[in-house]
């Protein structure tokens, strides 16, 4: 790996943080909120995120970005949100931790179609090897599959992913900083899951100061930073490499699993947890040669004459 085929390892480790966060979410949702309500933890994830930073950074998208906010803020937050709550409560011993495994997979599908990076044999390989490392960590022997449950999974990681490559093929707005497209996102994302949370699951649910502390810090740690340092990540590097990212949230959630939860890992999935970070870190590596260094001008006869 020589540096010109990595991207820039700060830019990276502050956008990996972003996953390890998500990564904590199942622990802090059994653990503090109410049971029983995906909906409306998705809704108190997003849109009180979202206005705090609306407010902070006072600025409202205008002209296109009107649409290209919303569109975002649906691909990445308010139909990813519902999918993947949707697929975990249908689909038991961590599949939809292995269907959420394939979105590297679909983000070069997407960075080929809007983005015209051709996918190579490595980057396969390493989508591959995140998807075999993270079901050896979280998939347990007799799940069940369920119709439903598997589709919604498989959206979900292709709403993330589509959403991840077009906020790369779109930018920012002159003068627009990640900060501010973070709150347009999640703002519009938060306000499409209201008429969801209350559709589905009707009145919300009286709160103690347990899930007061959870709603909060899924909201400033997971949502608020978390988005902000991830829609900064995918400004400065290539879609695909923050795509391969993703696949550090299982891991995390197996780790805080293990060490707050008191669960066991076994060989298998520490085997497993070693081939999935191998995956991310070789998903890094681009496939594009160092640019030779240009020939020198020709010297003038005049000068050679001298």
């Amino acid at each position: 790996m020589t540096p010109s085929r990595l991207p820039n390892v700060r830019d990276l480790a502050l956008t990996g943080l972003t996953p390890l966060a998500w990564g904590s979410t199942y622990a802090v949702t059994t653990e503090l909120l109410p049971p029983g309500r995906p909906m409306f933890t998705a809704l108190m994830r997003a849109l009180p995120a979202g206005l705090v930073l609306l407010a902070l950074t006072r600025t409202l998208p205008h002209g296109r970005w009107i649409w290209r906010a919303a569109v975002l803020g649906v691909l990445n937050i308010g139909a990813f949100f519902p999918l993947l709550f949707l697929a975990a409560y249908r689909l038991p011993g961590g599949v939809a931790a292995v269907l959420g495994s394939v979105g590297p997979l679909f983000a070069l599908v997407f960075a080929a179609m809007l983005l015209a990076e051709r996918p190579t044999a490595r980057r396969l390989l390493a989508g591959l090897a995140g998807v075999l490392g993270v079901s050896l960590v979280v998939l347990r022997s007799g799940a069940r599959l369920d119709t439903v449950g598997v589709i919604a999974g498989l959206a979900g990681a292709a709403a993330m992913s589509a959403g991840t490559v077009l906020t790369k093929r779109w930018g920012r707005p002159a003068g627009v900083g990640a900060l501010t497209l973070t709150g347009w996102q999640l703002t519009a994302g938060g306000l499409l899951l209201v008429p969801v949370s209350l559709l589905a699951e009707g009145a919300p649910p009286a709160l103690d100061g347990r899930a007061v502390t959870g709603y909060v810090y899924l909201g400033v740690v997971g949502t608020a930073i978390g988005y902000w340092l991830w829609f900064r990540g995918v400004s400065r590097l290539p879609a695909t490499s923050v795509a391969f990212l993703t696949l550090l949230s299982p891991l995390s959630a197996a780790v805080i699993g293990w060490a707050a939860l008191g669960q066991a890992l076994s060989p298998l999935q520490v085997l497993g947890m070693v081939i999935a970070f191998g995956g991310t870190l070789l998903g890094q590596m681009r496939g594009t040669r160092p640019r030779p260094a240009p020939e020198p001008a020709p010297v003038p006869a005049a000068a050679r004459a001298c």
